[in-house]
């Protein structure tokens, strides 16, 4: 079964590609505290229909390219505040 993540569209620059940040919590083998860890993946977006800031789902597929090995399975979800590709500012 392909390995589905969850993640937050960090940039909608190239065409049909998105990069998505997905956090993750670990915790420390030694000291047992808590910590963050971030890691970028790079999506197919076929439609160029996410924007900076989605909250996304990518399911992992065979290699489109040499960075890119996920593809967008839906949008989750829209920030209240959205930015438009080829826009400076945000739109309210």
């Amino acid at each position: 079964m392909a390995k589905q993540l969850i993640g937050t569209v960090s940039s909608n620059k190239p065409d049909k590609t998105i990069v998505v940040t997905v956090v993750t919590r670990k915790t420390h083998p030694i000291y047992r505290k808590q910590y963050s860890i971030s890691t970028k993946f790079m999506a197919h977006d076929e439609k160029n229909e996410c924007l900076v800031g989605d909250k996304v789902s990518i399911e992992e597929t065979r290699p489109i390219s040499a960075r890119k090995r996920f593809t967008l399975k839906e949008v989750i979800s829209r920030p209240a505040i959205v930015q438009k590709k080829g826009e400076e500012e945000p739109v309210v």
